[in-house]
């Protein structure tokens, strides 16, 4: 990467290297995320968890390094780089006593720090993300009453809170059904519009189609970046997939659709 490259991005993987036990998960991983909605892809296995997780700071580094503004990631202050980058896991975990309106207030604890009083903008900031994520209505009922899906969008809506530059989200439509998870993607689209840069990891590969940018991930190593128009990238998909996969247009959109000739 070169030095003015790495001046221009505002989050950066460069050369990333990462073991877990006897397999290498990620072998020298290098892209630059900017403004925009990236889907991370690729089969079972592929290291895009272990890549979300090491742009967020929470995954241990063999190699190589991720940059935050063009400095490197472990030298910005935890408070700090929490405010900037926001983050969703597959696991997300909280009390189920919590009612929705303080899971999401969370969201805010990098801003106030735990013992500062949330402000005006900090209340008006966790309404908006509620409205995002379709969960003000019932702000009041505790977590454990929620369905998976409910929770999910509580999830979501705490990570909006943090109010990021930078939104990195580890299969969000999990447990979503078909009409939230069109939700999710509209929303993502909005924050993509607005100047944030998205990035998530996803297994449906309809959905991730529907983004600005598609990573390709397999076996821990890039093998593909491009638009998700571009054919070179459905060619190299459908490669991944072992051609379980064709990619077909249906009006203005691409689908994956199931070849079950092979």
């Amino acid at each position: 990467m070169s030095a003015a490259q790495e001046a221009v991005a505002l989050l950066s993987a460069d050369s990333l290297g990462v073991s877990l036990g006897s397999t290498r998960a990620l072998d020298n991983v290098s892209a630059d995320f900017e403004p925009g909605w990236t889907a991370i892809v690729g089969p079972n296995g592929a290291g895009k968890s272990t890549l979300l997780r090491a742009l967020a700071g929470l995954q241990a580094l063999q190699s190589g390094n991720v940059r935050l503004h063009g400095k490197a990631l472990r030298e910005w202050p935890d408070r700090e780089r929490a405010t900037r980058i926001a983050w969703l896991g597959q696991q997300a975990e909280t009390t189920g006593e919590l009612t929705v309106r303080e899971v999401v207030q969370l969201g805010r604890l990098p801003h106030h720090g735990l013992f500062g009083a949330p402000t005006a903008r900090d209340e008006a900031v966790v309404d908006a993300a509620m409205r995002d994520a379709e969960c003000l209505p019932w702000q009041t009922r505790r977590l454990h009453e929620l369905s998976g899906g409910e929770r999910q969008r509580v999830l979501i809506a705490r990570a909006l809170a943090v109010d990021a530059a930078i939104l990195l989200l580890d299969e969000p439509t999990t447990h979503l059904d078909p009409p939230h998870q069109i939700a999710l993607v509209h929303l993502l689209r909005r924050q993509a519009a607005a100047g944030v840069t998205v990035v998530s990891v996803l297994h449906d590969l309809g959905l991730a189609l529907l983004a600005d940018r598609l990573i390709v991930l397999d076996g821990g190593r890039v093998c593909a970046v491009g638009r998700s128009d571009e054919p070179p990238l459905h060619s190299r998909l459908i490669e991944v997939f072992g051609g379980a996969i064709r990619i077909e247009r249906v009006g203005a959109r691409w689908v994956p659709v199931a070849n079950l000739e092979r």
